[in-house]
């Protein structure tokens, strides 16, 4: 019988996952239905001053809260500030973070109507669908009899634009599905043509051609590389538009007919001469729809005989907003920029890129822990051969891989980082206390086996098959990477973005399984080395099996880590090196005609001795770096008045929740603060680096001395703080967020993953201006 190769197995499971909402969004895109009917209104009466609006929302609609107002119709009726509800906040791709409401809205209205038996007004609202079509803004007028005279609830009559808004309606459900299909609707590529001029070696002029009766955001526009090796754009900042009271965006700045932007190239004569850009843009019709945020691409090429500067008077005007378009110029965050790789490039292109990411990451704490733990499995085999060594590396290998791929899947599409769940202190506790009965193993204080007669009937299946060495060998990776190695890094995150913008599981699953493989081959080599190297028998046996079972004891604190204080771990750290040390012979005489094996192997007993006496003093006076253990003995300098000359850590305001956030970013930005917001969890390897190394560092403790601090530790991973990580995009910790001194996040500096001290600065200073 022929079996399906796994890889096809795969690709066709992750397939389906990505067919099905794109089929059924197929089924269903074409059943708009009437504003009327998708939000349908009733009023009433509760006393002669207050009356009720109610909205019974169609399933798969919602209303926006920021999008009601209320006019007066009949004469002499004024309306108080109407009380509406809090609604669910979310981030639309419309408007960006708003509050929304399903199934029901009720909205109280005061009133003051003069002697009158019944009013009239106005109710403006907008809604969209799930679909992802939004309606226009939508009118309805309410007639609603005042108490003490025959009453009845309000009926919604359409004012005199709803055949208009009607016509509206069904150009936008046509825009749902294909732009082009309306016949009074012009495609946008047509409505909105963009073409690209090169007018020097490093300029170009970007052209829209507006079609009569269309206009375009200014706000919305932004211009990046989408094909050229090696270039780069300046500052982009477009010319002022013209004023317009948008039904859609409030006040905007927009153009009509054509508007040219000049768009900096940065590169050299030998750079590649053709180039494609991909211009992001908005725009809408004066019938009253609103196309959907739309991507063109257009390409230009630099002839050799341009000029090396483009002529003054050629340029087209530029914005009197350059300082507030400096975001344009940011560069680009890492983990966008192999997102954009990774929807652009080409699939065994994107495979190679990221095994060579995984390589890059292999000596990191994401893999490091796990070499020790595959050697206890390879080192305590028996009749070991490279072939079987081999073939357990790679079980193991090849789970840790297929289980990072399914949980950065899972994570791409669904929102959550599975390996947080796992980092609570008994699933650690549990983890640790395997590690410490395998090292004692190892040790010899005894020896783990099963009852004599389960041996018996293993030792039967064993000459048949080897599944359980290998069962076992998969179950640690699995395991491993779910509690050893959870890191957040650049390239992990580019290909959870990409899965969660594009919902292609297919080339992000291929993309990560790439990177955990690039992660697991020099574990390959290294357990099938150990296969072939390590000595069969004798007291190097005995040494090798201390050796390992050390370091299964430092792979049980640094899990440990996650879950105590830092002092405490420090202590750990401490005694782990002095008992070493001492069964290392570190105490004892060296007796005479050694050799010189014996020697060194006593001369390295001394030395962590030292270290470790080192690590019992830190940890007795508060440290908690072991790699700056007597970092608390470093008294900051004290002025003639006895007062310290600066601050001497960083300073944070703990957050839990997208309140809090806003909360301390108003308050910063009254005060003229830039803002610095941490991600930061215990069991997050890089996050406890970042705050022992980079954020100890006095320097910058000074850089950030005028920065308004928050941490969000969301070391519990609460349903709270999962909601403020989905708010911000990310998928864990660590991540740094930048706000400017007015409160506007520079989305473009985000980083995740970790920086020294060095990087660090040059970081924050290109970010927010902030120096030592």
């Amino acid at each position: 019988m022929h079996l399906m190769n796994p890889r096809t197995w795969l690709a066709t499971l992750l397939v389906a996952l990505l067919l099905a909402p794109g089929l059924t969004h197929a089924l269903f895109e074409d059943d708009l239905l009437d504003p009327d009917d998708a939000f349908a209104l009733s009023a009433e009466a509760i006393d002669a001053d207050t009356v009720r609006l109610t909205w019974d929302i169609a399933d798969e609609y919602y209303m926006y809260r920021e999008q009601f107002d209320f006019t007066p119709e009949s004469d002499g009726l004024e309306l108080g500030e109407a009380e509406i509800p809090d609604g669910e906040v979310s981030e639309d791709e419309f408007f960006g973070r708003v509050e929304t409401y399903r199934g029901q809205v009720q909205v109280e209205l005061p009133i003051k109507a003069a002697d009158s038996t019944s009013i009239e007004l106005t109710a403006r609202s907008q809604g969209c669908a799930d679909l992802g079509v939004c309606y226009p803004p939508h009118f309805q007028t309410v007639s609603i009899e005042l108490p003490g005279l025959p009453s009845g609830n309000g009926e919604t009559r359409a004012d005199e634009d709803a055949g208009e808004e009607r016509s509206a309606l069904g150009d936008l459900g046509s825009l749902s599905g294909d732009l082009g299909a309306a016949d009074d609707l012009l495609e946008p590529e047509k409505a909105f043509a963009a073409s690209l001029e090169a007018i020097s070696q490093n300029a170009a002029i970007l052209r829209f051609d507006i079609a009569e009766g269309y206009y375009l955001y200014r706000e919305q526009l932004d211009v990046r590389i989408a094909e050229g090796d090696g270039i780069e754009l300046g500052p982009v900042n477009p010319p002022d538009g013209e004023l317009q009271e948008d039904e859609f965006f409030g006040e905007s700045q927009v153009y009509r007919g054509q508007v040219e932007i000049l768009v900096p190239v940065l590169r050299d004569a030998d750079d590649v001469s053709d180039i494609t850009l991909a211009i992001d843009y908005q725009g809408c019709a004066d019938a009253g729809v609103c196309y959907p945020p739309l991507t063109q691409e257009v390409s230009v090429s630099f002839a050799a005989d341009l000029a090396a500067e483009a002529d003054t008077d050629a340029l087209p005007e530029t914005g009197d907003g350059a300082a507030e378009d400096d975001e344009a110029a940011a560069p680009v965050t890492q983990q966008d920029r192999i997102a954009a790789q990774l929807a652009d490039g080409q699939i065994w292109l994107v495979a190679l890129a990221f095994f060579g990411f995984g390589l890059l990451l292999t000596f990191t704490p994401c893999v490091f822990p796990m070499i020790p733990i595959l050697s206890n499995i390879i080192i305590g085999q028996k009749n070991l051969t490279t072939r079987k060594a081999f073939l357990i590396s790679l079980v193991f290998v090849l789970a840790m891989a297929l289980t990072y791929t399914i949980a950065g899947v899972f994570a791409g599409l669904a929102g959550a980082n599975l390996q947080a769940a796992f980092q609570n202190p008994w699933i650690i506790g549990t983890f640790v206390a395997i590690f410490i009965a395998l090292a004692m193993s190892m040790f010899g204080f005894y020896e783990l086996q099963m009852p004599a007669g389960v041996q018996s009937k293993l030792s039967q299946i064993s000459n048949k098959q080897e599944g359980g060495t290998y069962a076992g060998a998969g179950i640690m990776g699995f395991l491993s990477a779910l509690i050893v190695g959870p890191c957040v890094t650049a390239p992990l995150i580019g290909a959870l973005l990409y899965i969660s913008h594009t919902g292609d599981a297919v080339l992000g699953g291929i993309a990560l399984f790439a990177l955990s493989m690039g992660m697991g081959a020099p574990l390959l080599v290294i357990g099938t080395s150990a296969g072939r190297l390590l000595p069969k028998a004798g007291p190097w046996m005995d040494t090798i099996k201390a050796v390992f079972g050390v370091g299964l004891l430092a792979i049980g604190i640094w899990l440990l880590e996650r879950v105590i204080p830092g002092e405490v771990a420090m202590f750990l750290w401490a005694i782990l090196l002095i008992v070493t040390a001492v069964y290392m012979g570190a105490l004892r005489t060296l007796p005479d005609n050694v050799s010189g094996w014996y020697s060194l192997w006593k001369g390295l007993g001394v030395v962590i001795l030292i270290y470790g006496v080192l690590l019992m003093l830190g940890a007795a006076t508060g440290g908690k770096d072991i790699f700056r253990p007597l970092a608390t003995f470093n008294q900051p300098a004290v002025t003639a008045t006895g007062e310290q000359s600066g601050p001497t850590e960083m300073a944070f305001t703990y957050v839990d929740s997208l309140e809090d956030v806003e909360r301390e970013v108003a308050r910063a930005r009254e005060n003229g603060q830039p803002v610095f917001l941490d991600f930061y969890a215990d069991w997050c390897v890089d996050c406890v680096r970042l705050d022992r190394t980079t954020f100890q560092d006095p320097r910058v403790i000074r850089a950030m001395g005028d920065v308004h601090l928050l941490k969000a530790d969301v070391t519990d991973n609460t349903s709270e703080h999962r909601d403020l990580m989905r708010q911000f995009n990310l998928f864990g910790p660590p991540a740094m967020i930048f706000y400017d001194r007015d409160g506007n996040e520079l989305r473009n500096y985000r980083n995740v993953g970790y920086l020294n001290a060095d990087r660090f600065l040059a970081h924050v200073e290109s970010a927010i201006g902030v120096t030592p």
